[in-house]
């Protein structure tokens, strides 16, 4: 959690400077108010007590009170929604509880805007660990939903949605074609694996060589490359071809390198570019097991898990 706090810390930042100032500067400053989430009874074992507070979570919370939006300590706040994030992420793919919270937060326009701004903190920040789209597709769809806003506060919510609502887990993914060097192509559809690797990428990114560098040095996934079970695609999603080019000779022999001619990927938004590098991991299908991530490990675990 620790992590979480030091990945949002900007957030934080920007949200305390940016309060309302009193109108009495030299009024004493008033203590931030806390939330302090329910229990689960010590009785319990510890998978009945994250059952629980799957459900019973927020129930110490008061949606009623917009005061405590312009009052609260929103870095105490959005460590116990990271907390509640990290405990419901064990079912990745059941946005239940999220749609729950997101109906108890709408009883307001400030309880609404608030509980948004949490879920964009931690699960929507494509530099947060939980990034969840299922999780956050519940939220656009309350916003959505919400008598509160205008057509035009509705066109950001409306384009979030239809993004996150692209290769969403357990679905099919988007199909599209790739070109390789020689001018060859072929599409995502055509490959023939038990399981595929696509790597969104970009030549000189850090962290995308950082990616690599991981997957080339998993022993279970060259094993499996090996062997032709797993294949992965790089796909470059830009235009400057040149630059491409030139990175070639980084991409390992066995790997799928090509580019996405004239940019369909991006231009039609079948799947989100907003932070690259990324991973998707697909079965034999191309339904989606891992999505949007920069965690090998997650996808190393996944595979097992699945024997």
């Amino acid at each position: 959690m620790y992590r979480i706090l030091l990945i949002l810390a900007a957030l934080l930042c920007a949200v305390s400077c940016g309060g309302r100032r009193s109108q009495q500067q030299n009024a004493p400053a008033s203590q931030p108010r806390v939330f302090l989430p329910a229990i689960a009874p010590v009785a319990m074992s510890p998978e009945e007590q994250r059952e629980y507070l799957r459900l019973h979570y927020w129930d110490r919370f008061d949606f009623a009170d917009s005061l405590f939006v312009r009052e609260a300590d929103t870095a105490q706040m959005i460590e116990a929604y990271a907390r509640w994030i990290a405990l419901i992420s064990d079912r990745p793919a059941d946005p239940a509880p999220m749609d729950s919270l997101m109906r108890r937060a709408s009883v307001s326009r400030p309880m609404l805007d608030y509980f948004t701004m949490l879920a964009e903190a931690v699960v929507h920040d494509p530099n947060s660990p939980l990034r969840n789209d299922e999780f956050y597709i519940p939220v656009m769809q309350a916003v959505l939903a919400s008598p509160y806003y205008d057509e035009y506060e509705r066109i950001g919510p409306a384009y979030d949605l239809n993004m996150a609502s692209q290769n969403r887990l357990g679905r099919q993914a988007n199909d599209f074609r790739y070109t390789l060097a020689s001018g060859a192509t072929g599409t995502l559809y055509g490959v023939k694996a038990e399981y595929v690797l696509l790597f969104i990428n970009n030549p000189g990114c850090p962290m995308c060589k950082q990616l690599r560098e991981q997957i080339v040095g998993s022993p279970m996934l060259t094993e499996m490359i090996e062997r032709g079970r797993l294949k992965v695609i790089a796909l470059y999603p830009d235009e400057d071809l040149t630059e491409w080019r030139n990175y070639r000779e980084h991409i390992p022999a066995k790997w799928i390198n090509g580019y996405d001619d004239g940019c369909v990927v991006r231009e039609q938004g079948i799947y989100d570019l907003t932070a690259i590098p990324s991973l998707y991991l697909l079965d034999r299908d191309k339904r989606v097991l891992v999505k949007d991530s920069t965690d090998v490990p997650y996808i190393e675990e996944v595979i097992d898990r699945r024997g």
